[in-house]
């Protein structure tokens, strides 16, 4: 059939707005039938329980929850934001890159076919958000670069703030934006950006600084701390292709990083995609990089691949036809877990979603009213609280964890002196436990009558990095710090659960030696939010080698709490 020029230009909208129709009935569909992710569950504690920030992330994320809970009190309610941002993102993305002619199913085949798009189509964590504001923001960019205008500036800054709450990779975002195009800071209209955004993200830099800066300290320092393993960083690369398309992502990159440079906009793309990957590709030799936290980089990706096409360049004709069975077996894959097919709810990485609401209801039949005390993890009380649609989840993270933001919330405060249920998935000799069999495994329970903790109690060190010979003693000046609104007594007298500080040493998550903190530590007495110093000799260990050093107060049943930043202590 011979085509008008008008019905040509409309066919590829009606392609667009077809694929829109299909991506957002899939993100649903999937939203309402799939359980929730550990992570998810964590975050709708975040929205219980709304602040200005949190210990891993900004608040965003819990704004996106709080609202389509406030609709839908499920999983599909809890989702329902970020499977409608992530439709406005796919719309937007095409608006934005519409203008270098591309073609409507080249777009179809290369955004539809990156596999991070598809995870934050309905998983709802702060890259849902930053997936929305990142695609946002180059929408407006780009309209800057061509126009300046001061309401194109104040809808940057709207941006770049949002982007902030979201996600702290926003950072990377602004400043390659700013090392692709200097030339912005000779606009007058451009410092209201950097301004309007900072004035607006001083609410959460207030909730650090009175805080204690714990997302600083534990994305700088504690995550830093880790020795260096090869394999974090020759994993890297495969982990970015899968995120990319698991057929298609190798093509996607070399597309992309083919293309011309020949507007700023091109420049902007290219440099905070190469930028993102080699930012993270250098942060594996200090740690494990998880795949997705180079999301910002797959935006700029798909539309340089995509220009790429309109370059004079035609991809092979295997192309279409590969990239068509890379969406369809994304697709099959994500109607499977809707399914819940066994072969798929029982693979490591899917685990998470399926079972769960069933397992809060066993526990719960064990513990009644009562709050649970789960061990290290704050996945499984995030959890139970969402199943049993309560407040009774309680992460104690122990000395071979890491702090969360249960360090955080007053939640343990209501734990004080109360008949608890501890559980573990690990049996504890030293304690009677019973087993409990639930849908997802065996745990063991114990009750505690009188319950009593110091999670949030906060040690400082004078020196977080110290090097020594076996046996010497290291004298540190420690700070201990009452966060409760109650006076702090480390007493044992009368007391049917004893409480001891020690300082621990760690080597891949087993404690090594550990000593008692002097005796006087039991006399210290503290008023509501008072902070006294504190003097504990500590002998190195006679074994040579890296440690981490915790200081950590322990009471019995419980193996002890991370009540300080790691030490990196080398004995040598």
């Amino acid at each position: 059939m011979n085509l008008t020029q008008s019905s040509k230009a409309a066919n590829p909208e009606k392609l667009i707005w077809f694929f829109l129709l299909g991506w957002t009935l899939l993100n649903a569909a999937q939203a309402f039938t799939l359980g929730l992710h550990s992570d998810e569950a964590y975050y709708w504690l975040y929205s219980r329980l709304l602040d200005w920030g949190y210990y891993d992330h900004p608040p965003m994320v819990a704004v996106f929850i709080r609202i389509g809970y406030s609709i839908f009190q499920n999983e599909f309610g809890l989702r329902l934001i970020t499977v409608i941002s992530s439709t406005l993102a796919i719309r937007l993305l095409w608006l934005t890159i519409r203008g270098y002619g591309v073609d409507a199913r080249q777009f179809i085949l290369i955004v539809g076919g990156v596999f991070i798009f598809h995870i934050y189509g309905f998983i709802t964590t702060p890259d849902a958000p930053l997936f929305f504001f990142t695609v946002l923001f180059y929408y407006f960019y780009q309209q800057y670069l061509k126009k300046d205008s001061w309401q194109l500036a104040i809808l940057i800054a709207l941006t770049l703030a949002c982007l902030l709450y979201s996600k702290y990779h926003a950072v990377l975002l602004i400043a390659f934006t700013l090392a692709a195009n200097i030339k912005v800071l000779k606009r007058w209209s451009f410092w209201v950006i950097p301004i309007l955004a900072t004035v607006l993200f001083i609410p959460h830099i207030y909730w650090q600084v009175s805080h204690g800066y714990p997302s600083v300290n534990y994305h700088l320092f504690e995550r830093s701390s880790e020795v260096y393993d090869f394999a974090h960083t020759y994993q890297f690369i495969p982990g970015q292709l899968l995120m990319a398309g698991p057929l298609i992502g190798w093509l996607v990159f070399y597309y992309a990083f083919k293309t011309r440079v020949k507007d700023a906009f091109i420049r902007t793309l290219l440099v905070n995609a190469i930028g993102t990957l080699i930012f993270f590709l250098i942060n594996t030799l200090k740690g494990n990089v998880q795949p997705h936290w180079t999301l910002i980089a797959f935006v700029p990706l798909s539309m340089l691949a995509l220009i790429r096409f309109k370059q004079g360049f035609t991809p092979p004709a295997w192309f279409n036809k590969l990239a068509v069975a890379n969406i369809l077996l994304i697709v099959l894959l994500r109607l499977a877990l809707i399914s819940g097919l066994p072969v798929i709810a029982h693979l490591r990485p899917f685990k998470s979603f399926f079972g769960f609401r069933e397992w809060a209801q066993q526990i719960k039949q064990k513990a009644g009213d009562a709050p649970v005390v789960f061990l290290s993890g704050f996945q499984e009380p995030s959890k139970y609280s969402f199943y049993t649609q309560s407040l009774k989840g309680f992460g104690y993270d122990s000395r071979y964890y890491r702090r969360t933001q249960f360090d955080i919330w007053p939640l343990e405060d209501s734990l004080q002196h109360k008949r608890t249920l501890y559980i573990s998935d690990v049996v504890d000799t030293a304690i009677v436990m019973d087993t409990l069999k639930t849908h997802n495994g065996t745990y063991y329970t114990s009750w505690i009558d009188d319950t009593r903790t110091y999670q949030r109690v906060d040690i400082k060190s004078d020196n977080y990095k110290v090097v020594a010979t076996p046996g010497e003693i290291k004298t540190f000046n420690l700070t201990i710090t009452n966060p409760y609104n109650t006076v702090l007594d480390f007493s044992n007298t009368g007391q049917r659960h004893q409480v001891f500080m020690g300082g621990c040493f760690i080597q891949d998550d087993r404690l090594i030696y550990a000593l008692l903190a002097p005796p006087n530590f039991n006399q210290i007495r503290l008023q509501p939010h008072q902070t006294i110093h504190f003097t504990f000799p500590l002998p190195a260990p006679m074994q040579k080698g890296h440690y981490e050093l915790i200081f950590s107060i322990r009471t019995t049943p419980f193996p002890g709490g991370r009540n300080s930043r790691i030490v990196n202590f080398t004995v040598q």
